[in-house]
């Protein structure tokens, strides 16, 4: 079956060509051009949640893998140390790109939070029913809530990325330098560390993710 297609103004193309490469020095053109599209900062708020959302949950799945082929090498006795070392260092390599694809998004979402709430409390000032105001304003500051709660969440999975980073780095310098079977009886002691490590940062990233969406679900109602 022919997959349909999506009608994408010239326009909005045009917009996100010129204005899409740049989301910090030429933030408030971007946003301002996305509303003229019909597209709030709202909106924005809830795509880049989703993203940094799917990008702790592609995070995990990556650690996991680096921990299985690290449980691998460390299990195999006459092991090619070489080829063990080339796929420790890949999954060491594609854990640093999942976790800085994680900051960059948390990062992006904060940036479009901040415009979002600087507008609303401005905003707030332009009411002349001081009912709806005051409702403004309670809305504005449960979701201020709501989203702290969220970032502190997502900020914890983030910092738990850190110290099994710097174990795998370590790990895969030394077998990097140590090509031999000693160097693979050093690498059993260190993987329950590892692991341990591992296992706390897919329960901060779960936890993460699950905050994620309660927040996604309520900004949307």
């Amino acid at each position: 079956m022919k997959k349909e297609t999506t009608f994408i103004p010239a326009g909005l193309v045009l917009i996100v060509v010129i204005f899409g490469f740049s989301f910090t020095g030429c933030s408030k053109a971007y946003y301002g051009a996305m509303e003229k599209v019909g597209i709030h900062k709202r909106d924005i708020l809830v795509d880049r949640v989703e993203d940094a959302r799917d990008a702790q949950s592609e995070a995990q799945e990556q650690f996991k893998s680096a921990l299985e082929q690290f449980g691998a090498v460390i299990k195999i006795e006459n092991t090619d140390l070489k080829k063990a070392y080339d796929k420790l260092n890949a999954e060491y390599e594609d854990s640093e790109k999942a976790a800085a694809n994680v900051s960059e998004r948390i990062d992006k979402v904060e940036s479009v939070a901040d415009a979002l709430f600087e507008e609303w409390e401005e905003e707030l000032n332009l009411y002349k029913s001081a009912d709806l105001r005051r409702s403004s304003k309670q809305k504005l500051r449960d979701t201020k809530t709501r989203y702290r709660e969220m970032l502190a969440s997502m900020h914890r999975a983030e910092k738990s990325m850190t110290p099994v980073l710097r174990t795998f780095r370590d790990n895969v310098l030394f077998l990097k330098h140590n090509l031999n079977a000693q160097a693979i009886g050093s690498l059993r002691a260190e993987f329950s560390n590892l692991k341990g490590e591992i296992d706390g940062l897919i329960k901060n990233m779960n936890e993460a993710i699950k905050t994620s969406n309660k927040f996604i679900a309520d900004i949307k109602q």
